[in-house]
Parts: structure tokens; sequence; C-alpha cells
């Protein structure tokens, strides 16, 4: 806690006692009725609460209610096919998962007690029990079933993960799991948020998404279409013991500077990643604390092979020798994350420890353009092939406060090598378009890497040539090769070599450019008490042992 007292602020409270003492004459239903409507204000108005009158006003007014400020608009709540998994998973803390992760990505028990393998394609586990749903249903086989039967059939990439053939309720408390063919990591996919299980009363009578329904330590209570504004309540009958909080208000602020003024102005009790230039102001403020963390998250800029120059080697080796990974961890992420190697941290078991970041070389950077047929003919600073600049677009987007400036920083690194770019801050939905239309050069965004503690699921997502995150379009058959093989290995030293070999050949091809490895940064009142980072989470994870003390 930080000592922030002066005798100025102990005379200042004097006088407002004082002020207090004259004043308490009056009826005090006024105060209480103005407290009533600010609060509810807060909630309807979303994220623009901090520009209304009264907006300066704490947000917890009501004793153990958590204000959160989420860093995306809340677009849905369903967690089968809605997109709405992590934030009612790890979030708001309705849903969980048969699996869970330790701090080092080991994993551990969740609503499964404990897993086996039976062969090469089965896997048993044990359930939980005693546990209930929101609903007051209970939790066996049975719903567990039907939970990841409908998240198969409604999500590709978990359906692709899992390679299910077959689920089969033995008993009450029991589950068999046949795969298609040798998935080792079957128990860790069971940790991704979109795989948690709801009970079956999450859906209507025709079978479609209602609410959702889980086991977590909070329940829904209600979601405003309008606002976006998610509400939860403590789970009185929660499994794994007391919950901290009676209420939690989350409401999406994507922007990270409206994020920064509605913790300093009272809106939310909890946030995350405001501008990073902001962070050690913020913290210096009274009765708000800044924590800084190491997340499994990656800058990754993604290239399009498909366009002209790019397909070309050299080229994106020179890219990535023009950009200075240092000066972007040190002066544009504040330290708030730090110059990447591979697609993996160091700190992780399976990560290729021999690799090293790109450093910064013009003069290796030239070589590699001027022999790729890219030379500045007119003197105008930017390179050029038969008449054709080299120019490119690269897309990103303001949600993490990371990224348009070491967009605007990478592009004056590149343009010190021959390379012009122009920077487009969009919305994700715009983005989403121009990728599906092939209409782009570069993107750079923020990658979660452990969702499943396992190096399989990002290397396949990324570099296999049908890999559902590789839009890019990379492919090299001996990757594929490589990652097939390593899929089929369960001794984790021989299957993690594998991967190893995979993260040299992309490191040496780079398709995608690895800038740095991220840095979440909580931002919270002082009044929060409890709070436990996750580093296996999406972004953060609510914790049930939160509270409020004033």
């Amino acid at each position: 806690m930080k000592n922030k007292s002066s005798p100025l602020f102990i005379l200042l409270i004097i006088l407002l006692i004082c002020s207090f003492l004259v004043a308490s004459g009056c009826s005090s239903t006024e105060e209480s009725d103005s407290k009533e409507a600010v609060s509810g204000m807060e909630v309807a108005s979303g994220s623009d609460a901090s520009s209304q009158p009264g907006g300066s006003s704490e947000a917890n007014s009501e004793g153990d209610t958590l204000v959160l400020g989420e860093m995306w608009e809340i677009d849905s709540i369903n967690t089968v096919n809605g997109g709405g998994g992590t934030l009612i998973c790890e979030k708001a803390a309705i849903t969980e998962t048969l699996v869970g992760a330790n701090e080092d990505f080991s994993l551990k028990p969740g609503l499964a007690t404990s897993w086996e393998q039976l062969d090469e394609n089965t896997w048993k586990f044990k359930l939980r029990e005693n546990v209930t749903f929101h609903d007051g249903s209970s939790m066996t086989a049975e719903e567990v079933k039907f939970t990841l039967e409908n998240v198969i059939k409604a999500n590709a990439k978990v359906a692709s993960m899992l390679k299910v053939d077959t689920i089969e309720a033995v008993d009450e408390y029991t589950l068999k799991i046949k795969t298609r063919e040798i998935n080792p990591i079957l128990p860790g996919i069971l940790h991704y948020p979109d795989t948690a299980i709801i009970s079956p009363s999450s859906f209507d009578e025709s079978g479609e998404f209602v609410k959702p329904i889980g086991t977590g330590p909070y329940k829904f209570e209600s979601f405003d279409e309008q606002t976006r504004v998610l509400t939860v309540v403590r789970n009185e009958n929660w499994w794994g013991g007391k919950v901290g909080l009676e209420k939690m208000v989350l409401k999406g602020i994507p922007d990270p500077n409206t994020r920064a003024m509605a913790i300093e102005n009272g809106e939310v009790d909890f946030t995350v990643d405001v501008p990073y230039s902001e962070t050690d102001r913020i913290d210096a403020l009274d009765g708000i604390t800044v924590e800084k963390y190491k997340t499994p998250r990656v800058y990754k800029l993604d290239i399009n092979l498909k366009h002209e120059p790019l397909e070309d080697i050299r080229v994106r080796q020179a890219m990535s020798y023009a950009i200075d990974r240092h000066e972007i961890a040190e002066h544009v992420l504040y330290n708030v994350g730090e110059a990447a190697a591979g697609p993996f941290l160091p700190t992780m078991v399976w990560a290729n420890k021999s690799l090293s970041p790109y450093t910064r070389d013009l003069k290796k950077a030239d070589e590699l353009l001027t022999a790729a047929g890219w030379v500045d003919t007119n003197g105008d600073g930017i390179r050029d092939k038969d008449g054709k600049p080299l120019k490119l677009n690269m897309m990103t987007y303001s949600a993490r406060p990371g990224l348009p400036p070491m967009a605007e920083a990478m592009a004056a690194q590149l343009k010190e090598a021959g390379i012009g770019v122009e920077i487009e801050v969009m919305e994700m939905g715009s983005i989403d378009d121009r990728r599906e239309k092939g209409d782009w050069d570069l993107y750079l965004a923020a990658y979660n890497i452990a969702m499943v503690p396992d190096p399989e699921y990002i290397l396949t997502n990324w570099y296999t040539t049908n890999g559902t995150d590789n839009k890019p379009g990379y492919s090299n058959p001996e990757v594929d090769a490589l990652i097939t093989e390593a899929r089929k290995i369960t001794d984790l030293e021989e299957r993690y070599k594998k991967f190893n070999d995979v993260e040299a050949i992309v490191s040496e091809e780079q398709p995608m450019i690895i800038v740095a490895y991220y840095g979440c940064a909580i931002v919270k009142k002082d009044y929060v008490k409890g709070y436990v980072f996750d580093p296996t989470a999406h972004d953060y994870r609510i914790n049930a042992g939160m509270y409020i003390e004033k």
C-alpha cells in the first residue's frame, strides 16, 4: 500500500469532519437517493458514465459490488458458438473447465479430479462429485457429455483440436472419451475456456442458447444488449468454498485511454491495460495500484505471403533485421513486455531455448533487400523494383494499448531500411473483412500462446498448411511433417524436440515476425483485495477470493 499522506491532506480531513458536523441536522434522504441515482446511471451508461455528471463518484456504491472495465465490447454471452467462452469462464467466472493449469502450465484438476489414458485413443476422466449448476441441478457425466458434444458440433477449432470419435458417460461421475487418432494433449485442450461445462438448461426447448448456467463462483444475473453490461452475482453454493464479492458488473471499454479515465474517475474499480506510458503516473495516484505481470501472449506481425514482395524470404528477413525489438520493449511498451525470439516464452518448458531475438542490423537488411532486387533508384528513401515502390500497409487495432505505438515505431524503423509502411488502426470487424478478402500486407496483433498448455496448439494453428490461424498462407512440407509426427509422440522430451525443430525453421523463414512478449497491466482500486494474477488466463482471470474492503 502506498503511503501518500501529507499535512495538507490531514488538514483537509479535519475540515471535512467539521463540515459534516455542521450539516448533521439535515435529512439523509436526499443523500441516499442521490447515491442510488448515480449507481444506476453508471451501470446503464456503459463506458460513457465518466462523462456524465457524477461520473467521478466511487463505482462501488453497493458494498461488495465490483465494477470491472473489460477491454473488449461484450458482444455475446454465448459460450458455445457465440464467442463468449473466454469472457464467461475467465472474466465473469460463471463457468469452469474440466482441467485447470498451474503457473508453470502443468495441468491440475478442475471439474475433473483425475484422468488417465487407457490406450492410444481412449481417456477416462473422473468427475468432481457434489457439484451443482446454478439452476440447482447436479453436474454428472451426462451433462459434461452434453456440453462437449455441443461444443464439438458448433466450434470447428475445438473439434479439430479434440479429434473426438465418441464420448461415453460410463457412470454418474466417470466419462470416457475416444479419439479418432492419438491425441496426447486432450486433457490440456479441456483447459480451453470454450470447453467449460454448462447445464442443458442454458438452452430453450428449441435448442437455442439462452444464458450461461455454469458451476462457477458467480452466476449470471443479466445482460443488457443495448448497453452491453453484464451482471453476475455470488454463487452461495459454489463447490470451491466462500466467494468474496456479492456482485460484479462488467462493462466493455475498448479504448485504453477511456479505461484509464474510468479507473481515475471512479467509474470502475478494476480494469486492465491502460496506456503503458501512463502506468507509473496512475500508480502514483491515491487509492489506485498498477500491477505489471508477464503473460503468455506475443505481439506478432502476420505477413501476407501471397503478396509480392512478401513471398520472398529475403524481404521478410530484412524486415525482421530492421525492427529494433529491444527499443520497442523499453521505449514503446515501457517494459510492460520484452523482446521476443520464438513464439513461446523462454520460461515455458517446451520452448526452444537456443533461439535469440533478431537484433537490429540495417547493413544486413540492406544486403538482403539489394539481393532481392529492391534498391532506391530515385533517392526518395523508398526502395523500388521494376518501377514499383516497396510500400506496404499495416493493420492493427487499439484495444491493446501497445499495438498502435508499436506500429508507429516499426513503420519508422522499416522506413530507415527503405520500406514504406502505411498504418491503419481499425475495428476488428473491418480487419477480419480485409483479411478474408486478402486485401492486406501486414497485420500487427497480440496472440495468446497457452490457451492449451502444449506447443502443438500454437504450432499447428499457425504454421501448418491448413492451420486455423495461418492467415498468411504459410506452407512448408517439412514443417507439416514434423508437426504431424510430433503430435503422436507421448514422450515429452522427444515431443518437444520435434517442436523445437519447427520453431527453428519458422524463425529462419519468418512467415510471421514475432516482435515482443506481452506484458499485462492490472489497474485496481486499493480497496479491491485478494486478487491473484493467473498467468495461464487469456487476459486475466477473476478469482473467487477477491473482495472489497473499505
